[in-house]
């Protein structure tokens, strides 16, 4: 099977190549790239004024089966997670019940192999139960196919715990994932502590929730020498934090989510509970500070934190509704739109965040679109404009943050292997 793209522009930072270009694929694999490829092939696409690029790589992802297929599912997730050019995802482990022994690893990779659309990888959980008080055996997860470790959702209160988590990682060679909440200083907030949190009588979460536990993660992941990330930045201070670390050599990498470089705390103001995650969206300058992290590399990924929840989860009074939005579907978008078109980002510079980058923090060895590689890649009409609406989407939730928004970047093609997966409707 052979299948031939002409005149795109392709993109790829691994290889420093940004040029118009024709690609062949063969079997699956990359067999030639270079300008006027003359070969035949059952399959040609013509992607003139469009952007060949790696398939994105989302390392933080909830797709709650086992458990919550109410919400979302293998199936379901990563059918949205193809729709949006994202050919790979971490799944992470905050089901029911949680991935935290061998067997639970083993159920969810029996659901993966017979319903995923997408390439699904899995994260432990750090403790038993994520309860925070005993660790789960990482080795025996490992050995079932675990790449990272995280009780996102929690953070490890537990300081003598946690260093005991970083140095049996370490050991063992894997990455840790970074939930940074204190509990007693977030005191049950549901939006930034500020002014809106004011005006809208509603409990505040202060950045210091995050910053400080920030703080401490890095220290303890410093002190036992193993490699940290950490999830869902959303303030300044946090930042500075990491930023510092990493110049003192502290192996240490940070993501956002396109909610918090696009959004601030004035977005609650309606009381629209899809505008309700946690951390929460902070203020204006905190907005910015991401923007410019991402400029400067203190931010290495843009992840979408996909949590999808119920209607029934989401339309009740601000104070009890589910934290988390979904983002699979408009995590390009967003960041196109809001990054690119801005200038805050380059297209190389954006490709990296959200395809090398995280493939190569989680070693996975992707997003390189040179000869001999297997073919995992997208095709990007970057101007073409769409809406958010619930219809639009194909999560199983259709609870985000950005409904009724118009955005730019349609992924026209997927392409995985020697297959077509998806392909726009127009």
């Amino acid at each position: 099977m052979k299948l031939l793209i002409k005149n795109a522009t392709i993109v790829d930072p691994a290889c420093d190549v940004y040029a118009e270009l024709d690609m062949a694929i063969e079997d699956g694999t990359i067999s030639h790239i270079g300008a006027h490829i003359k070969e035949e092939a059952e399959t040609v696409i013509d992607a003139k004024g469009k952007v060949l690029m790696p398939g994105l790589t989302d390392m933080h992802v909830h797709l709650r089966e086992p458990g919550r297929e109410d919400k979302e599912t293998v199936a379901t997730g990563t059918v949205a997670a193809i729709k949006g050019g994202v050919t790979a995802l971490l799944a992470m482990p905050n089901t029911e019940p949680a991935i935290d022994t061998k067997e639970h690893v083993q159920l969810l990779k029996g659901i993966i192999g017979r319903s995923a659309s997408a390439h699904v990888y899995m994260a432990g959980a750090l403790t038993k139960g994520r309860q925070g008080k005993e660790l789960a055996d990482f080795a025996a997860m490992q050995e079932e196919g675990i790449i990272a470790l995280t009780d996102d959702g929690s953070s490890v209160d537990d300081e003598g715990l946690m260093r005991s988590a970083l140095r049996l990682a370490r050991e063992r060679g894997l990455l840790v994932i970074c939930h940074c909440e204190e509990k007693t200083l977030a005191n049950s907030g549901v939006v930034n502590l500020g002014l809106i949190s004011t005006k809208l009588g509603l409990r505040g979460i202060p950045c210091e929730a995050e910053y400080k536990r920030v703080a401490r993660d890095i220290l303890l992941a410093e002190e036992a020498g193993c490699r940290i990330h950490i999830a869902h930045v959303s303030c300044e201070k946090s930042l500075e934090i990491i930023a510092k670390a990493k110049k003192r050599g502290v192996q240490v990498t940070a993501e956002t989510a396109p909610h918090y470089f696009t959004l601030t705390e004035d977005a609650v103001s309606g009381y629209d509970t899809n505008k309700k995650m946690n951390p929460p969206l902070r203020s204006a300058q905190d907005k910015e500070a991401i923007c410019q992290a991402l400029r400067d590399g203190t931010i290495d990924v843009i992840a979408s934190d996909h949590a999808p929840h119920t209607e029934s989860e989401k339309e009740v009074e601000f104070d009890f509704a589910e934290f988390g939005v979904v983002g699979l579907e408009t995590l390009l978008a967003v960041s196109i739109t809001e990054l690119l078109h801005t200038k805050v980002l380059s297209l190389p510079g954006l490709v990296r965040k959200l395809s090398c980058n995280p493939s190569a923090i989680l070693g996975l060895c992707k997003a390189s679109l040179k000869k001999g590689c297997q073919a995992e890649l997208i095709i990007v009409d970057l101007h073409k404009e769409w809406q958010v609406t619930k219809r639009s989407l194909v999560s199983k939730s259709k609870n985000s943050a950005f409904l009724g928004r118009r955005l730019q970047g349609v992924v026209e093609y997927v392409i995985l292997g020697d297959r077509v997966v998806h392909q726009a409707r127009h």
